[in-house]
């Protein structure tokens, strides 16, 4: 990918599309009581067609830098995004970046929303969780020439750049180790799909080891739960009432996988021998419960970081070395999920 420079959309731009001066396009924003109705519609259109949005902030800057980055997370109500934005932030702050924070609760309207916002402000870069985006934000960010990089997914298309893993693969690697590990019948719980890439992703890599390995492919071995130790635990009560000789649980996320596993100790249900759980995203809990759990561990705080670095080298007129970081993942086998006493969890 070609170096992109970060010039963005500005009120002349505006202006010489609708044919008017740049304080007539400033007083149409500011005062459009004095600007006559045919050259407000005229501004308004060249608006819309541009991308352009007012700056609110720091307009007179010479450097045309704000020193900040907008991050939008899918939600504030658990530690795994706190994870990512932690390692941004230590890099940001050592180049002197501050980060605004932005929750989206996984609406890509919201999102969208959010960054309209940050853009307004002049932020000089954007940090999106996923690749799932309106087809609007998407067109105001590489419009706008704002340096954008999408966390903890590899898209194909990224709008600017992406640093994560491959959640297809972590989901087919996690399966496919229950599946030589001896399980047939492997349900599968992720949170929800929709407008989230990553566990849609996750699913499909299930379904095909599924296919591959010749695991039991009812559909009732799947669902979607909230991320929470309680949905955790009622998501197994639903799946032992509708396939009671389930053998193994891989759920997309460690919470939901301490929930099942502290449900299936109180009906008396021994993992593994009976149930195996594996989790996902590699949380201090999934080490400090017994038995600790097997998970896909992935290096949440240095995709943050990897993240900021690619963001400061594109703000200071660098092209990156790679515009898709993969930094991977491990499949950490713990006690949760192997059946002979006293094995060994891998290095």
């Amino acid at each position: 990918m070609s170096n992109r420079k970060t010039r963005r959309i500005g009120i002349r731009d505006v202006a010489r599309l609708a044919g008017v001066a740049p304080t007539t396009v400033s007083r149409a924003l500011t005062l459009p009581s004095i600007v006559s109705e045919e050259t407000r519609l005229k501004i308004a259109e060249a608006i819309a067609s541009t991308g352009y949005i007012p700056n609110r902030v720091a307009a007179n800057l010479s450097s045309n830098q704000t020193k900040t980055i907008g991050a939008v997370i899918p939600t504030l109500r658990n530690s795994i995004a706190a994870d990512f934005t932690e390692g941004m932030a230590e890099v940001l702050r050592r180049a002197g970046f501050q980060l605004l924070l932005g929750s989206s609760e996984f609406s890509p309207e919201e999102e969208e929303a959010i960054v309209v916002e940050f853009i307004a402000r002049r932020v000089d870069g954007i940090y999106l969780t996923g690749s799932m985006h309106t087809a609007r934000t998407r067109e105001l960010l590489r419009s706008n020439r704002i340096p954008t990089v999408e966390i903890a997914t590899l898209p194909d298309d990224p709008i600017d750049m992406a640093s994560g893993f491959s959640n297809f693969e972590a989901g087919y690697r996690m399966t496919r180790m229950l599946a030589e590990e001896g399980y047939r019948r492997v349900a599968l719980l992720t949170t929800f799909t929709r407008d989230n890439e990553r566990q849609s992703e996750r699913l499909a890599g299930y379904r095909v080891a599924v296919a591959e390995f010749g695991l039991d492919p009812d559909p009732r071995l799947f669902a979607e739960v909230e991320m929470s130790l309680k949905s955790g635990g009622e998501a197994l009560a639903h799946l032992l009432d509708v396939r009671p000789d389930i053998d193994a649980i891989f759920c997309t996320g460690d919470i939901v996988a301490a929930g099942v596993l502290f449900e299936c100790q109180r009906r008396g249900i021994d993992v593994p021998r009976q149930i195996a759980i594996a989790g996902f995203e590699g949380l201090d809990i999934s080490e400090n419960v017994v038995p600790p759990l097997t998970t896909v561990r992935i290096p949440r705080k240095q995709i943050g970081m990897k993240a900021a670095e690619m963001l400061l080298d594109r703000i200071a007129g660098k092209p990156p070395s790679q515009p898709k970081m993969d930094l991977g993942f491990e499949i950490v086998r713990r006690a949760s999920t192997i059946r002979m006493a006293g094995a060994a969890e891998d290095p």
